[in-house]
């Protein structure tokens, strides 16, 4: 496994994803580095060496492969694909890491703007619509007033844009959006409750 883990060079990285394991249960996951051949994964459940495991990862899709080891909080898996698909998953890292996805949400890479109308309208992972206070929005993100605070990994709805909640704050939580929004109808698609 070791020869197979440094085949392709690792790129480090900060993508939300879900995992299956062969038993079907699903668990959230961030990818903490990746390479075309294998992943590793923040993860709260790591399998057993040798598994099958799917994952769907933001960006990059559905990536089948094994266990290959595990470590504290997570596991490292490969990846099961064709040359092609190899190349394909290359070209989508590189066009990542030049684009900055691949940053920590801490470090805002787009700027933050408090919104003409912070009225906004969330709807919660079990699916209740409630109205909440927009404090900033950007590009990828927004930071979302509320006493509501669903579990980082969650999928939210703000507006018309899907996110992930990827952390509390003392009044509510921050999303990261699941595509990056166009700057012309960001506020458009996000604000007015």
């Amino acid at each position: 496994m070791n020869e197979d883990r440094r085949r392709f060079q690792r790129v480090k990285v900060n993508l939300l994803g879900r995992y299956m394991l062969p038993d079907r249960r699903e668990f959230p996951c961030q990818v903490i580095n990746m390479s075309p051949g294998g992943i590793a994964l923040i993860a709260p459940v790591g399998g057993t060496p040798g598994e099958r495991i799917i994952a769907y990862v933001d960006h990059l899709g559905r990536l089948e492969g094994h266990v290959a080891r595990l470590f504290q909080n997570g596991f490292a898996m490969t990846i099961a694909a064709t040359a092609r698909k190899r190349d394909k998953l290359a070209a989508q890292l590189t066009w990542l890491a030049n684009r900055h996805i691949l940053d920590s949400p801490e470090d805002r890479r787009h700027g933050r703007v408090a919104p003409k109308n912070p009225a906004g309208r969330l709807i919660m992972p079990n699916g209740v619509n409630l109205a909440c206070r927009i404090i900033d929005i950007s590009q990828s993100g927004a930071g979302i007033a509320t006493e509501q605070r669903p579990p980082i990994g969650a999928v939210v709805t703000l507006g018309k844009v899907q996110g992930r909640v990827v952390r509390h704050l003392e009044d509510g939580f921050a999303i990261e959006f699941t595509r990056l929004q166009h700057p012309d109808f960001l506020e458009d698609n996000v604000c007015g409750g």
